[in-house]
């Protein structure tokens, strides 16, 4: 570093620069505060710029900013620190220091966890179960210990110690502060090896129904993904229950139930898988209750390709969307005879409804909605009467209905 006297005598230190301009800068007075002129006002004999950032060290001139541009190219970074404790052991104090890298706008920037992150920022609980090591103390042992209902460990030496609420680095600070009484400089780590203090239950149409553990913080997409996500059958709807300790689910379908304990809710599936209304992709809690019911169904029987369940989605289903789901007609319908077959609401009775579908694909008649478990009944025609007589048979011995009309 090459001393370059100030306009007040007063030694500035600048890294060697081969720049004409940085040797011919002449410090200026400090302008009153608020003042645009062309320098920097701050008390300060020494700066060191990057860019529009710039460190300052106290004193009482200002340094101009061709100066500055100057010293950007002089001072190299290997070179900061040692110039920073040079200046300090001269009596100097620095009063502020900016470098490029931080953020210029002064907004601050989002930055994403990553896994070790979010696990070291995970609050302890009941049955989470962590491994505890103090050199010197060979009580503890290498195994897990498991957090008690109430909260706390049972230690060697300290006794009781509340984990509950504390994360690891927390607990081992607590630790350390613990075992001091007994020990001298206790080294002491703390590991998290088992979650179970955040359990929410996910039921019904998933690929893994049961208990699951949040692990800190988790969307209600995030939770069914812990169930490996929905089945196929499931339902156009989610059902969401929550204990009213924890607040009212922020939804709007959110009530309390007849029992005044819990908070339940319900969501659209396809709302939320396609991100319509991000809102309602809310924070699940321990505890909550999630289900997936399956969906409802209606049935196709008789002359089609297909024939068997089709899966109720959305907004439901007509006779020709379960038609085309079945794939179509068979080789011999007589689709001007095809019916439903309908459970009444309330009863055990069942009715039949003629759908002419000859009607229906010419665009002659109207499209009709199927109910959930209305089952859709295309007869065969010619030879194959006399086999759908004995499916007529077994159709109504089990519905206690006549399906088609015999000749």
């Amino acid at each position: 570093m090459a001393p370059f006297p100030s306009a007040s005598g007063i030694t500035r230190e600048y890294a060697p620069s081969t720049s004409s301009d940085c040797r011919a800068a002449i410090p200026q007075t400090v302008p009153p505060m608020g003042s645009n002129a062309g320098t920097y006002p701050f008390h300060s004999s020494h700066a060191i710029c990057f860019g529009p950032s710039v460190a300052l060290i106290s004193g009482d001139k200002a340094s101009s900013r061709k100066e500055c541009l100057a010293l950007e190219n002089a001072v190299a970074m290997p070179n900061l620190i040692n110039y920073l404790n040079r200046t300090v052991r001269t009596g100097l104090v620095a009063t502020a220091f900016l470098l490029r890298i931080s953020n210029v706008s002064g907004q601050p920037q989002a930055v994403a966890q990553t896994p070790s992150e979010s696990r070291s920022s995970y609050l302890l609980g009941p049955n989470d179960q962590i491994k505890i090591w103090v050199l010197g103390v060979e009580e503890i042992g290498d195994k897990p210990i498991k957090i008690d209902p109430s909260g706390d460990l049972d230690l060697p030496l300290v006794g009781k110690v509340h984990a509950a609420g504390l994360t690891t680095a927390q607990l081992k600070a607590h630790l350390v502060q613990r075992f001091s009484k007994d020990l001298l400089k206790p080294q002491v780590s703390v590991e998290l090896t088992d979650f179970g203090s955040q359990p929410v239950s996910v039921m019904g149409a998933v690929n893994h129904p049961g208990i699951h553990q949040l692990e800190g913080h988790k969307t209600l997409v995030e939770t069914i993904s812990l169930a490996d996500g929905l089945r196929p059958d499931a339902g156009p709807r989610i059902n969401i229950s929550r204990q009213i300790q924890y607040g009212p689910i922020p939804l709007p379908t959110a009530r309390t139930d007849t029992s005044g304990k819990f908070s339940v809710a319900d969501i659209g599936v396809k709302d939320l898988l396609s991100g319509t209304h991000p809102a309602e992709n809310i924070l699940v809690f321990p505890n909550d209750v999630i289900t997936v019911p399956t969906a409802e169904a209606v049935f196709v029987i008789g002359e089609v390709k297909k024939p068997g369940e089709v899966i109720l989605k959305g907004d439901g289903v007509t006779v020709l969307q379960a038609l085309s789901s079945a794939e179509g007609f068979g080789t011999t319908p007589a689709p001007q005879n095809s019916k439903i077959v309908r459970v009444m609401p309330g009863t055990s009775e069942r009715k039949e409804i003629p759908v002419d579908l000859k009607k229906i694909l010419a665009g002659k008649s109207e499209d009709i909605a199927m109910r959930p478990n209305d089952i859709l009944v295309v007869p065969p025609s010619g030879p194959k009467k006399f086999a759908a007589r004995a499916m007529e048979a077994a159709i109504q011995a089990a519905t206690g209905v006549a399906i088609w009309s015999r000749p």
